[in-house]
C-alpha cells in the first residue's frame, strides 16, 4: 500500500491496441499493413439474411454484449442509411431486382455505410463492426469481404435462417409495422407490402453453403436458435461471439433484479463485509416474498450471492435457491468495512484516484468495477440462457447487470441508481421497438440511447 501523498497511477487502465508490423509493400501508414493474420486485428461482423429474420436484433443484442465486455463495438444499419437518403417511402417496388433507380440508391448506402465502418476501424480505435444489412448474394459477401481484406480486418458473418412462420410473422408484426416506411399505412397494407418486399429478395438469395463457403468464417442460426451451424472460428472474439448467440433466445421471460434487504453495516454506512439483516431489512424479505407469490411466475428460479445478506432474503421466500459465489459484492480490498469519510481521512489518494475514474479504479487488494463485469460474464450468459429469474445480489453487482440489459457506457456504469427494498423487472422484447418503463404505477415511454430499437426491454420498478 502506498503511502498517503506519495504519487501513484490507477492500478487498472485500459489496454491499448498494438499492431505488428506487416509489409505488402503499400506506405507505412496505410490501415492495410495491419495484415488479417494478426489475432487483434478489427472484426467486422456481417449479417446475412431475408428481411425479417430478426437480424437487426441480433446486431443490436451483438454490440451491446461486446461493448460490456469492453470491446468497443458499433452496429451499421443499411436500412437506417436509406432511410436517411430517401426520406419517403413508397412501395415494395424500391427493391425490386430491376428497378435500377432502387438498386443504384441501395449500393450507395452500402458504400456509404462501408465507409463509415473504414473510419470506425481505422480511425477511431473501434475494434468490432456489425454490417447490418440483407447481403444475401454471394457476389455482394464477396465484395465485403474484399473490403474488409483491403483494410486489414478479419470477417465474420451471422446468418439468421427462418422457415417457421410464426416467427416471421411475429417479427412482421411487431417490429416492420412500427417502422417509419409504414407510418401512414394500414397493418393490413403494411403487412401486404412487406411480404412483397421480402419476395423480392427470394429469388436471387444464395444461403451460406458448407462446400461453397468453407473458407469463411461464419455462424447459421437456424428459427432463432432451433440448431446452428459454425464454421472456421479463427480467434478469441469470434469465439465469443459464437457462444453468446448460441445463449440468446426469444421466448417470453422476465429477470428480476433486487439489492438484499437492509444490513447492519449498511445502517453504520459501511462497506463491504458480510453481515447479517438489520430488522428493517427482514421485513423486506418478508414483502419480497409476499410480491413474488402474488405475481405468481411460472418456473421462477431465485439466484444470490453466498453472502449471509443475500441468502437471509431468499430464505424468506421459502423456495429453492441457488447461491453465486460470482455474484458476491465487489471487494473493497483493505477498504472492507470502512465508512467512506474513513477511506478519505485514511487513504485519501485512494479516494481520489476512485473519484478519477470509478469504473476502472481498483481498490488496494481488492476489485474494480471493470474486474466485477469480467467476473459477471457467466451471469450473463445464463440469465441470456434462463427463462423467469429473480436475483438477488448487491448494489455493485445490479449496476452491472444493469448496464448489459440497459446499453450504459462503462462511464455511467457506476453511478446507477440501484436503491434498497426496490425491485427491478426487465422483461426482453425481442422485437418490440420502443421499451416502456413503470414506477410507482404511471406508464411512460422510456428510450434507451438514442432510440428504442428491436432486442431492448420493458422495465418496471416495483417498491
Amino acid at each position: 500500500m502506498a503511502a498517503a501523498g506519495a504519487a501513484r497511477e490507477l492500478t487498472q487502465n485500459p489496454l491499448q491496441k498494438t499492431w505488428e508490423p506487416y509489409d505488402n509493400g503499400l506506405p507505412a501508414g496505410h490501415s492495410a499493413q495491419r495484415g488479417v493474420c494478426m489475432t487483434n486485428c478489427p472484426t467486422l461482423i456481417v449479417m446475412v439474411g431475408l428481411p425479417a429474420r430478426g437480424k437487426t436484433y441480433i446486431s443490436k443484442k451483438l454490440t451491446r454484449y461486446l461493448n460490456w465486455i469492453g470491446v468497443p463495438t458499433k452496429e451499421f444499419n443499411v436500412g437506417q442509411y436509406r432511410r436517411d437518403l430517401v426520406k419517403k417511402y413508397k412501395s415494395f417496388e424500391f427493391f425490386l431486382p430491376d428497378n435500377e433507380e432502387g438498386l443504384k440508391i441501395r449500393r450507395q448506402c452500402a458504400l456509404a455505410a462501408l465507409n463509415d465502418v473504414r473510419q470506425y476501424l481505422s480511425e477511431e480505435n473501434g475494434h468490432v463492426a456489425v454490417f447490418d444489412a440483407t447481403n444475401t448474394t454471394r457476389e455482394r459477401r464477396e465484395t465485403i469481404y474484399k473490403f474488409s481484406e483491403e483494410n486489414g480486418y478479419k470477417t465474420f458473418f451471422v446468418e439468421s435462417v427462418c422457415v417457421d412462420p410464426e416467427v416471421i410473422a411475429a417479427n412482421i408484426v411487431q417490429v416492420k409495422l412500427g417502422s417509419p416506411d409504414y407510418v401512414d399505412c394500414s397493418n393490413d397494407e403494411a403487412t401486404e407490402d412487406f411480404m412483397k418486399r421480402i419476395e423480392c429478395y427470394k429469388n436471387s438469395y444464395e444461403t451460406l453453403d458448407e462446400t461453397l463457403d468453407k473458407d469463411l468464417s461464419y455462424i447459421k442460426i437456424m428459427d432463432v436458435g432451433r440448431s446452428y451451424l459454425v464454421n472456421r472460428v479463427m480467434d478469441h472474439i469470434q469465439s465469443r461471439i459464437v457462444y453468446y448467440l448460441m445463449n440468446i433466445h426469444v421466448t417470453p421471460r422476465s429477470i428480476y433484479l433486487c439489492r438484499h434487504g437492509e444490513s447492519e453495516l449498511n445502517l453504520k454506512g459501511r462497506i463491504g463485509g458480510d453481515p447479517g439483516l438489520s430488522v428493517r431489512g427482514k421485513e423486506f424479505a418478508r414483502s419480497l416474498s409476499q410480491f413474488i407469490n402474488e405475481q405468481n411466475i411460472k418456473d421462477l428460479k431465485v439466484w444470490t450471492s453466498q453472502m449471509k445478506r443475500t441468502i437471509q432474503t431468499a430464505e424468506a421466500l421459502g423456495v429453492p435457491y441457488e447461491q453465486w459465489k460470482v455474484l458476491n459484492e465487489i471487494d473493497a480490498g483493505v477498504c472492507e468495512e470502512m465508512t467512506y469519510e474513513e477511506i478519505q481521512e485514511n487513504y485519501p489518494l485512494e479516494f481520489a484516484l476512485r473519484d478519477q475514474d470509478k469504473y476502472r479504479y481498483r481498490y488496494p487488494k481488492g476489485e474494480s468495477y471493470e474486474d466485477l463485469v469480467q467476473r459477471l460474464e457467466p451471469v450473463i450468459m445464463e440469465l441470456e440462457r434462463q427463462e423467469n429469474v429473480l436475483v438477488i445480489c448487491h448494489q455493485a453487482v445490479m449496476r452491472c447487470l444493469l448496464a448489459y440489459f440497459l446499453d450504459k457506457p462503462a462511464e455511467q456504469l457506476p453511478y446507477l441508481k440501484c436503491p434498497l427494498h426496490t425491485v427491478l423487472k426487465l422483461t426482453p422484447v425481442a422485437y418490440d421497438p420502443q421499451a416502456r418503463a413503470t414506477r410507482h404505477g404511471t406508464d411512460s415511454v422510456l428510450r434507451l440511447g438514442s432510440s428504442a430499437m428491436p432486442g431492448e426491454l420493458e422495465v418496471s420498478w416495483i417498491t
